[in-house]
């Protein structure tokens, strides 16, 4: 797994960046070798957050956790993304299993969460710049707004960040 280490608003000692090299490194057997690795350290008045992001055939896994100590948050970080990929991976498992033996479920074994839409919304996406996007979002009182980009003709989608800020998520070529 390639792993890149970030700071932010601090320089990171070795040591730290061996740490987390030796956290993620756990996760080697689970991930091909083209899998990637980032790991964001920011410091914020007496807290120590770190963002940890790894990329593998398509799939993120993310995870964040703010602590006064920087070793504190990597270790959260870590235990949210070993939760993580074992979730995943019981689901991805069951579901290959099953089509391939066409086994039902046994009944010692304690069921899958089940993901359900309840609903399910169409509208007519109309080619706008972000800025109008941001306007149109905040307009209707939500979280997110996709729209179609003027700039590229792409399906893009603006939210509000946690911290009030805004973010664009825009697709890219796996």
């Amino acid at each position: 797994m390639k792993v890149t280490i970030i700071g932010r608003k601090v320089t990171l000692r070795n040591n730290f960046k061996e740490l987390a090299q030796k956290k993620l490194s756990r996760f080697d057997r689970i991930f091909d070798s083209d899998a990637e690795a980032k790991v964001v350290v920011t410091v914020e008045k007496n807290r120590q957050k770190v963002e940890t992001t790894i990329f593998s055939r398509g799939l993120f896994y993310r995870a964040e956790a703010t602590c006064p100590e920087m070793n504190d948050a990597l270790d959260k970080v870590m235990d949210a993304l070993g939760s993580q990929i074992r979730r995943n991976k019981k689901k991805l498992d069951k579901r290959i299993h099953t089509a391939a033996l066409s086994v039902e479920q046994k009944p010692d074994e304690p069921e899958e969460e089940n993901y359900q839409v309840v609903r399910t919304k169409h509208f007519a996406v109309k080619p706008m710049n972000v800025e109008e996007a941001i306007l149109q979002m905040n307009l209707l009182e939500h979280q997110f707004f996709m729209f179609r980009n003027q700039s590229d003709g792409e399906i893009n989608v603006v939210y509000r960040r946690k911290n009030g800020s805004y973010g664009l998520l825009e697709p890219d070529e796996l």
